[in-house]
C-alpha cells in the first residue's frame, strides 16, 4: 500500500503507522486463500501541508473497500476513528470537535436528514455536544452512529451487509466483502495467475 504522504514526506508517523496497519488487516480479511495481488495508492488530495494522528485510518479504509468492491459510499455520512489489524475501531482525539464542525457543514448546506458522522463507540462516553447538535440528532436531521468495527461502519456507508466468511474464508453473495473477493480473483486471473 502506497501512501502519498508519506513518499513527498508530507506525514508524520502515527499517520504512516496508521496506513501500515490498513494492510495488515486488508491482508488478514481478503488474503486467507490467496496472496494479494494488487497495489494501492491513497492520499488527501490537495493538501499540501503535513499531517499526522491515525483518526482517519478507518475512513482511509472505507475508500479503499469502496474502491476494491465498486461500491459508493454514502456521501452525507463523515467517519472517524483509528483502525487496529483486527478491524476494531479505535478511540480518537476530539471527538466532540469532530462531531460538531461536520454537522456545521451539514447545516451550512442545508440538513437532510440522511447525514451523520460515525465515531468509535469506546469515544461516546467523552460526548459533551452543544444543544443544537443534540436536538438535531433527537429530530432525525442529523445522526451520530457508535461503530466497533471497520465492518459495522461499511454497512453504515454503503448500505451493504459486511459479510461473514466461511469455514474456507469465502464471504456469502450479497455482501461487499464478496464483491471485493470477486473483483481481488478477477484481478489475479487478468495477472495470469490461478485461482
Amino acid at each position: 500500500m502506497l501512501n502519498v504522504e508519506r513518499e513527498a514526506d508530507l506525514s508524520g508517523s502515527s499517520h504512516d503507522k496508521g496506513v501500515m496497519i490498513l494492510s495488515g488487516w486488508l491482508g488478514r480479511t481478503f488474503a486467507r486463500r490467496y496472496p494479494l495481488n494488487l497495489s494501492i495508492s491513497i492520499t488527501f488530495e490537495q493538501s499540501y501541508n503535513g499531517i499526522d494522528g491515525d483518526s482517519a485510518s478507518s475512513s482511509e479504509l472505507y475508500a479503499v473497500l469502496s474502491s476494491l468492491a465498486q461500491v459508493p459510499i454514502r456521501q452525507g455520512i463523515a467517519a472517524t476513528g483509528s483502525v487496529n489489524q483486527k478491524g476494531q475501531i479505535q478511540a480518537i482525539g476530539g471527538v466532540n470537535e469532530k462531531i460538531e464542525g461536520y454537522f456545521e457543514v451539514c447545516r451550512a448546506k442545508g440538513l437532510t436528514g440522511a447525514q451523520g458522522v460515525t465515531i468509535p463507540r469506546s469515544n461516546v462516553a467523552n460526548l459533551m455536544l452543544n444543544a443544537e447538535v443534540v436536538e438535531a440528532v433527537r429530530q432525525g436531521q442529523f445522526h451520530v452512529w457508535a461503530v466497533e468495527t471497520v465492518d459495522q461502519g461499511i454497512e453504515i456507508l454503503t448500505g451493504m451487509p459486511a459479510g461473514r466468511p466461511d469455514a474456507e474464508g469465502v464471504y456469502p453473495a450479497g455482501t461487499l466483502y464478496h464483491r471485493v473477493q470477486e473483483n481481488l480473483a478477477a484481478l489475479r486471473r487478468s495477472a495470469g495467475a490461478s485461482t
